[in-house]
């Protein structure tokens, strides 16, 4: 007579029996019923999106909301998913897209913002996330870079001084401003602004008050001149001013003027001749 095992385990049970996996226990419906789903599928190049199937499958969306995040997926940046826009696109209504929304919202798969526009109304700025919790994959609209400032002209160096003139007349001064202006006829690289020119003139005139004619001038400003471009011709030829400034003329002592006999009255015809003393005149003498 055979006796039962009781402490036998019984068959081997697979660990996971479908409990906590809803499409596994579809699918393992489907087969002890004979049916089931079988794939014909064709590889797409155009016109197509890729869904993840924590998407497609995921276990507490609804199917509108799935549905909906997969059209949502596939529109092209900018295109209006608001609840009325998709209510005139699909037959569910605004209750039913609305709820959606909210679900694809709750579960990552849609960020909305309210912002304010430059014109001061109020608009949703909606972000589609085809991955929920992955950071930087979003193709969120970059906000509008502000207006560019115009870049502000670098200050203006200031030139080397310049010598001064001791007696700064205005026909002197006049005559450094002719000299300055006539150096671009020798060099054309030596074209000045009238502002340059204005802060030249001085150093030209204390030249010309040292005894320099304005053609010597001219050739100390304009010879051995580097071959490289003037990017600051004004500050060369402050430079030179300084540097080649000729030394005062000797002093010289004003001449004495040469002397001269006192007016004599002539004794015999009464005019006025020159004589260390008094007498008569030359042509009375010699009568």
């Amino acid at each position: 007579m055979d006796t039962q095992q009781t402490n036998v385990r019984p068959s081997g049970q697979s660990r996971n029996d479908g409990k906590n996996h809803p499409s596994r226990r579809i699918g393992t419906a489907a087969t002890r019923c004979g049916g089931g789903v079988t794939h014909d599928n064709a590889r797409h190049t155009t016109r197509f999106t890729v869904i993840g199937n924590h998407l497609a499958q995921h276990a507490e969306l609804s199917l509108t909301a799935i549905g909906l995040a997969a059209h949502i997926q596939s529109l092209p940046s900018g295109a209006a998913v608001d609840i009325r826009s998709l209510a005139a696109r699909f037959p569910e209504g605004t209750t039913r897209i609305a709820a959606a929304l909210r679900e694809l919202e709750t579960h990552g798969y849609l960020r909305r913002t309210r912002e304010r526009t430059q014109d001061g109304r109020m608009v949703t700025r909606t972000v589609s996330c085809n991955q929920p919790g992955r950071t930087g994959a979003t193709e969120e609209p970059k906000p509008p870079r502000p207006a560019r400032r115009e870049a502000k002209p670098p200050p203006r160096r200031a030139l080397p001084a310049v010598p001064q003139p001791a007696y700064p007349a205005p026909d002197l001064l006049q005559t450094a401003l002719g000299v300055l202006s006539g150096l671009r006829r020798t060099d054309p690289r030596l074209l000045i602004s009238a502002t340059d020119a204005e802060h030249l003139v001085p150093g030209v005139a204390a030249w010309l008050e040292r005894d320099v004619t304005p053609e010597a001038v001219h050739n100390a400003l304009t010879t051995d001149l580097p071959p490289e471009p003037l990017y600051r011709p004004a500050a060369l030829l402050a430079h030179r001013l300084n540097d080649r400034l000729p030394p005062l003329p000797p002093f010289r002592s004003p001449e004495k003027p040469a002397f001269r006999h006192p007016l004599q009255n002539c004794d015999t015809c009464d005019h006025a001749y020159r004589a260390p003393e008094p007498g008569r005149c030359r042509a009375c003498a010699a009568d």
